[in-house]
């Protein structure tokens, strides 16, 4: 026989608990765009352009500002590059542990032009000495994510190919970054001719990463695991707790400071986080207000 009276009661709870939950998420709704609010004053009163990209990965939590507008991309563009590379190994186009001998040759895009790349404007300076020896796939990956060598990101954009990496995003719904050359062709940076990207972008890259929705998900591992031995850690890291985990890539030039990636708390709890900049000619002020703005989105992560 039908209980009505039980059924009401489990009507009751059930509706206390929708009600609950909504004003629950209604507060912290509150706070976000209280959060939003108040960083978008700071960029009022800060010199530059800013690009902010946050994706909360175990809710609906996001808070864009000029998500969509294009940056140089610096050093961000690396992200990409890699995962081209593990895709092209996965299709078992070459083998990670492939050997390639080094070069520092280069054709620009604009001309086919030779042109060489400066060890002292790289910060992957330590590759130069194996030129002309070889070195794994792997090991190229490594050097130009860890320590960001432009000498073994030209290397590994001449083996996959800029145009493979630009489809390759596409696919994962990054529709309008751009990476069309390998660093220093000096004739493409004087035509405009550069690679460049937005917040959103970079977000959805990250998040697909975090997803395992990149390939497979060991290659998901495997490239987590090479983005967590960053060694470039003046941004997102700075001035979060150390046993909070990052897996990130920044990327710097003249004027333009950004970071990228995702933050893992000790909870369990992660979410993603793209902080780009451009017009900065205060370099040392801009990575402050940076670094100040990748705690506020942690204090509000961890505070709710």
């Amino acid at each position: 026989m039908f209980n009505s009276t039980k059924s009401n009661k489990i009507l009751i709870v059930v509706l206390i608990t929708l009600i609950t939950t909504s004003f629950s998420y209604a507060g912290d709704n509150m706070k976000l765009n209280q959060l939003k609010t108040k960083i978008e004053q700071q960029i009022k009163n800060t010199q530059g352009s800013y690009a902010i990209a946050f994706m909360s990965l175990y809710n609906d939590d996001k808070m864009y500002l000029n998500e969509r507008e294009q940056f140089h991309a610096a050093s961000t563009m690396k992200t990409p590059v890699m995962i081209e590379v593990f895709k092209q190994a996965e299709e078992n186009k070459f083998n990670l542990q492939d050997s390639i001998i080094l070069k520092n040759e280069f054709k620009s895009i604009v001309d086919s032009s030779l042109y060489s790349m400066d060890i002292a404007e790289d910060g992957g300076e330590s590759l130069y000495k194996y030129i002309g020896k070889n070195r794994t796939i792997y090991q190229l990956v490594y050097e130009m994510i860890t320590v960001s060598s432009n000498l073994a990101t030209n290397i590994l954009i001449d083996l996959v190919d800029a145009r493979n990496v630009m489809q390759t995003m596409k696919l994962l719904g990054a529709l309008d970054i751009k990476v069309l050359r390998g660093v220093e062709d000096i004739k493409a940076y004087e035509l405009g001719l550069n690679n460049t990207t937005t917040a959103l972008d970079l977000a959805i890259i990250f998040k697909s990463l975090y997803q395992k929705k990149v390939i497979s998900e060991t290659a998901c591992d495997e490239m987590l695991n090479i983005l967590f031995n960053q060694k470039h850690k003046s941004i997102l890291p700075f001035k979060l707790p150390a046993d909070v985990k990052i897996a990130h890539k920044s990327g710097s030039i003249t004027g333009v400071i950004h970071d990228s990636g995702i933050i893992y708390l000790p909870d369990g709890r992660a979410y993603v986080l793209v902080l780009l900049s451009k017009d900065v000619k205060d370099e040392a002020a801009g990575r402050m207000f940076l670094q100040d703005i990748s705690k506020q989105i942690y204090d509000y992560v961890t505070e709710n």
